[in-house]
């Protein structure tokens, strides 16, 4: 049975550009993007090089407000870990294991903090889910390391 040729000329280069792209530049990118995000979120919270602002202290306590947790106490795990699980990301070590981390992270801030912002919490979970069941590729020191 013959095929449409305009079937076959997508065909060809949906599979040229699987073999161009590649999962392992997906996961890098992927990894460098959501890095930076919380990243950048972690740089706001802190002077310095980790030293946690009291606007950071506030946010948590005021607008935040999560329950059971004191405010000082989540501003800086919050900041620590929005330092620590991204560097992690980006150097693609225990690359899994900082996904779902964060992914934690963003769920605590879907349910907690700004239900109303599903969309952006949502992209933030497409590549740290990625990244959690496919780990961290080609271009890791998970890999470098032979790690899962």
């Amino acid at each position: 049975m013959s095929t449409h040729p305009i079937r076959r000329g997508w065909t060809a280069a949906a599979a040229g550009l699987e073999r161009w792209l590649g999962l392992d530049l997906v996961l890098l990118v992927s990894r460098i993007g959501i890095a930076a995000v919380f990243f950048q979120s972690g740089r706001t919270k802190v002077e310095g090089w980790l030293t946690v602002t009291g606007t950071a202290v506030g946010l948590f306590r005021d607008e935040y407000r999560l329950p059971l947790v004191d405010p000082t106490l989540a501003a800086h795990a919050a900041a620590y870990a929005e330092h620590l699980f991204p560097l992690l990301l980006a150097l693609g070590l225990c690359t899994r294991f900082a996904a779902l981390a964060l992914l934690g992270m963003t769920a605590v801030i879907e349910i907690f903090v700004y239900p109303d912002a599903w969309p952006t919490h949502l992209s933030w979970a497409a590549p740290l889910l990625l990244l959690a069941a496919r780990g961290g590729g080609r271009f890791s020191l998970d890999r470098a390391m032979a790690l899962p």
